[in-house]
């Protein structure tokens, strides 16, 4: 698969351990037959777009079929409807971004029993509801970096706000609880003070009334941290449009933020982070399709090789369940923004 420059520097910046690649090398035949499910939060959201298309591209290359599937909406209870369809369709395999932690659980563990491999990335479900979860990046590394942001922009005191999605998503809800544990056991933070955790819903224009509410009840707010791209992306057009001196840093897309991007009072955001988003939907296909084969089962310590991303090893993650880490969060500043926003 033709690789791109942030898929090459994502990966030149990994380290890996000393592993044994268990894939088979013939291109085109290492998925050959199998069927599986994509399943997203929503639908509209650029970043799982992105992600789920190197996903497809992928796995297809493999000889593999996938089909995307949406819930009706960004809830539980619309992934369980989907799920419920899913199982008595005779897939290989379950790739799911999960709406909540723990309500998927008794579904996903009937698919299982049923012999479908089920991964997750981007937001995973409790351990007891997958086989592993790939992680665009290590949760506490997310969370240090946001936190470190939130300390620059503000000018290490004052309020600040976090604009999360659904307040059932487990990606949000582990980053978000990883920053408080940070600032409340470094007292480099203690002078800033979070006001409020508001929530979007992954949704444009609920995200932007969010914005709204947030500097009406606190008009001394100076940062608002958005660690998801729809929320990120409201609350900067808001912030610009509107002229306000609250900044904004969070996780976001470089194509969607390159015009609310720089260091002056004329734009809202200074920098933000997020990752690969190809490499995660290319990694994630590489992951189902050894689940599948039996490559590997999802257990702690096993090894397997992804293609041109190269050679990988699950690990424990923050639930007690295992996990495979993409790599580093990626910084987008004025001086690299553009660049990055012509690949994403």
């Amino acid at each position: 698969m033709k690789k791109k420059l942030i898929s090459v520097l994502l990966c030149a910046t990994m380290v890996f351990g000393v592993v044994t690649p268990v894939l088979a090398e013939d291109s085109g035949s290492y998925g050959e037959g199998q069927k599986i499910a994509l399943v997203g939060k929503s639908a509209g959201n650029a970043f799982f777009e992105i992600a789920a298309a190197s996903f497809v591209e992928t796995a297809e290359a493999e000889g593999a079929t996938v089909d995307i599937v949406y819930p009706e909406e960004a809830t539980a209870d619309a992934q369980i409807k989907v799920l419920d369809n899913l199982i008595s369709q005779d897939y290989d395999a379950i790739c799911l971004s999960a709406n909540d932690t723990n309500a998927l659980q008794a579904k996903l563990e009937e698919a299982m029993d049923a012999g479908i491999a089920v991964s997750s990335f981007d937001s995973a479900p409790n351990a007891a509801s997958r086989q592993v979860f790939v992680n665009q990046a290590g949760t506490t590394a997310v969370a240090q970096a946001l936190v470190d942001a939130v300390y620059d922009i503000a000018g290490g005191e004052g309020q600040w706000a976090i604009l999360s999605a659904t307040s059932q998503a487990t990606n949000q809800n582990a980053w978000i609880d990883a920053m408080q544990e940070i600032i409340e056991n470094d007292d480099t933070y203690a002078d800033l003070e979070l006001v409020e955790i508001a929530y979007g819903d992954d949704e444009a224009q609920k995200s932007t009334d969010q914005t709204e509410a947030l500097l009406q009840n606190y008009p001394d707010l100076k940062v608002i941290c958005a660690p998801t791209t729809v929320g990120i992306a409201a609350a900067a057009k808001y912030l610009q449009d509107n002229g306000s001196s609250c900044k904004l840093t969070g996780l976001g897309l470089p194509s969607e933020m390159e015009a609310y991007t720089g260091d002056d009072d004329e734009h809202s955001c200074p920098y933000f982070y997020l990752w690969d988003m190809e490499g995660l939907g290319e990694l994630s296909a590489y992951a189902t399709m050894a689940l599948i084969n039996g490559d590997i089962t999802g257990a702690l310590d096993e090894t397997f090789t992804a293609g041109d991303l190269g050679e990988y090893t699950i690990t424990e993650a923050d639930d007690g369940g295992t996990e495979i880490v993409l790599g580093e969060p990626l910084e987008f500043t004025p001086e690299n923004v553009s660049e990055y926003a012509e690949l994403y």
